[in-house]
């Protein structure tokens, strides 16, 4: 049997346009002689469509896609991912799997375990399935499971431990072959965690595992594919290209469940820095055309590593001529900040032009002056520049239809060292899921392995990183060095390791205690934050929801 598995690029939400690439990928999977084509979960609404969901209209367009999908099968098989009617007591709806051929449904397959942690809220709006049994296809038993299916009780942060396995339900049942449809999002961990999970199921059940997996981004929530063949020994036998819309071809000997591949092999083992540069060029790609808005940005350079980085990656996003941005000297920045940011621009061919703020922050510090007399020079007057900026680049945003790009990083997002309606303004954070020592990581990597040469200047890489509000200013003054910074906070946000435990690890208690306080203090300012690139286990954001006004963490930690 030749089976084709195929990951789309879905937006959540456009049931035609959704529909119409299923109906691509059928039809070009019957042309070419498959005899089957699987293709990934919630594949007609995409993944999430989160409260979309609870809309009677957006369910009831669902289901009368499913029946236009169905009745359009001819001899080649289909299994995708959608949601069903719930007719029975419970939720409205089952996330399913529908298998059909010939015009007619075959089978439904409804999930089981329905995740409720991190991004997941399944339990809000689906069914859980309660009986197990395989699909005949052409002949053939196989085993459909979705996502967490397979996922159960195997995955980087474990926060369920289910007490079942659909897919050993399956092969108990007589299932020849698994199959996984799944809309499991990307992480920078995620890719060796995923195919040991694959190997381990193949192994134990002695079974192949056909998984097909969603790409692309829908909002903050990033999707890399690595859709793949497993034979029962838990060898890859066929791979797509991670980050695009892809597919491959194995061919099932249904007698003895050997799987042969039809399609050229294609590499999934890069670093982690590859892993996720591809991940963040694709999510600001995704998040402007899935907007409809035009592929063009803007964003303010520093002469820093953050802004250096981000318009590196929006320039491979949407191409150097898409991207604007705006440098904006005040009486503290540095001769390098300016020189620097034109350097950058020059390498990269985007536009830059020079807009100095001293002027404007004379202005705002004169009309204040009557209202601030005898008070020291402190954040306010400091949070004052990056507010103008703000100001400007959302001018320029506003003025040419340009999404503002923020710039900044986990670290500084975690502790709140940013302001509020200055340089946390945007439309989407791009790094705000990487912590400063990955941000270094990540420019070096470009320079040394993806260009193979000085794109973000070596004068960017080696300054100390400082927010230039004051004379003379370093991060280091108000932070810790981030090497330290990021080691705590990665174990606190990431781990969600208590103050003992960090401490354990090495750390001073007084600059535990001290982070610990920063990160709590500032969930006000990260709930009005734009909507940052999903690249951990736990990022902040949907998937990370503490409460603003708590006692707990002045009093428990």
């Amino acid at each position: 049997m030749r089976i084709r598995l195929q990951q789309l690029n879905t937006i959540v939400g456009d049931i035609k346009g959704n529909t119409q690439q299923i109906l691509t990928a059928y039809r070009q999977a019957c042309e070419q002689g498959l005899d089957l084509l699987i293709l990934p979960e919630l594949a007609v609404s995409g993944y999430p469509p989160m409260d979309l969901l609870e809309r009677e209209v957006f369910r009831n367009s669902v289901y009368q896609a499913n029946q236009q999908i169905i009745s359009q099968t001819r001899s080649t098989a289909l299994i995708f991912g959608t949601f069903t009617n719930n007719p029975g007591s419970g939720r409205k709806m089952f996330n399913a799997a529908l298998s059909c051929q010939d015009g007619r449904l075959l089978a439904e397959t409804h999930k089981t375990l329905l995740p409720t942690y991190d991004i997941f809220d399944e339990y809000r709006y689906f069914e859980p399935n309660q009986t197990f049994a395989p699909v005949e296809i052409n002949g053939c038993l196989f085993g459909i499971t979705i996502c967490e299916d397979i996922w159960n009780s195997e995955n980087e942060i474990i926060y369920h431990v289910y007490d079942e396995n659909p897919a050993r339900r399956l092969q108990q049942a007589g299932a020849r072959v698994i199959v996984n449809v799944s809309a499991s999002p990307f992480s920078k961990g995620k890719a060796p965690i995923r195919l040991k999970m694959l190997q381990n199921h193949a192994r134990s059940l002695d079974l192949p595992i056909l998984y097909a997996n969603q790409v692309g981004a829908n909002t903050e929530v990033l999707f890399d594919g690595d859709t793949m063949a497993l034979d029962r020994r838990g060898n890859v036998v066929a791979t797509t290209t991670m980050f695009e819309s892809s597919c491959t071809d194995v061919n099932l000997n249904t007698d003895d469940g050997t799987l042969t591949p039809e399609s050229p092999f294609v590499q999934r083992d890069f670093s982690v820095e590859e892993r996720t540069f591809r991940a963040l060029v694709m999510g600001i790609r995704d998040y402007l055309n899935k907007s409809a808005l035009p592929p063009r940005v803007v964003l303010g350079l520093s002469g820093g590593i953050d802004s250096a980085l981000v318009a590196t990656l929006a320039c491979e996003a949407v191409g150097a001529a898409g991207v604007t941005g705006l440098t904006m000297p005040s009486e503290f920045s540095s001769a390098g900040s300016v020189s620097d940011s034109h350097k950058l621009a020059r390498a990269l061919g985007m536009k830059l032009h020079e807009v100095p703020i001293a002027s404007l922050y004379t202005e705002f510090s004169r009309v204040l002056a009557p209202l601030f007399t005898g008070t020291p020079f402190n954040v306010a007057e400091e949070n004052l520049q990056s507010r103008i900026r703000g100001v400007l680049l959302m001018g320029m945003s506003n003025k040419f239809g340009s999404i503002l790009l923020n710039t900044g990083n986990k670290s500084e997002l975690a502790v709140g060292y940013c302001t509020l309606y200055g340089d946390m303004n945007g439309g989407l954070s791009v790094i705000a899921d990487l912590y400063k020592t990955e941000v270094y990581n990540m420019a070096n990597w470009l320079n040394d392995s993806y260009y193979g040469r000085e794109v973000i200047p070596a004068e960017t890489l080696v300054k100390p990183p400082s927010a230039e509000l004051r004379p003379d200013q370093k991060d280091s003054d108000s932070l810790p060095e981030y090497d330290v910074l990021d080691g705590i906070l990665r174990r606190y946000i990431e781990e969600q390791r208590s103050r003992e435990e960090i401490v354990r690890d090495g750390f001073d208690t007084a600059v535990v205690d001290r982070v610990i306080g920063l990160v709590d203090l500032n969930e006000y300012k990260r709930r009005q934050s734009p909507p940052g690139l999903r690249l951990s286990a736990k990022a902040f954001g949907i998937g990370r929801r503490l409460p603003i006004v708590q006692g707990w963490t002045r009093h428990g930690l």
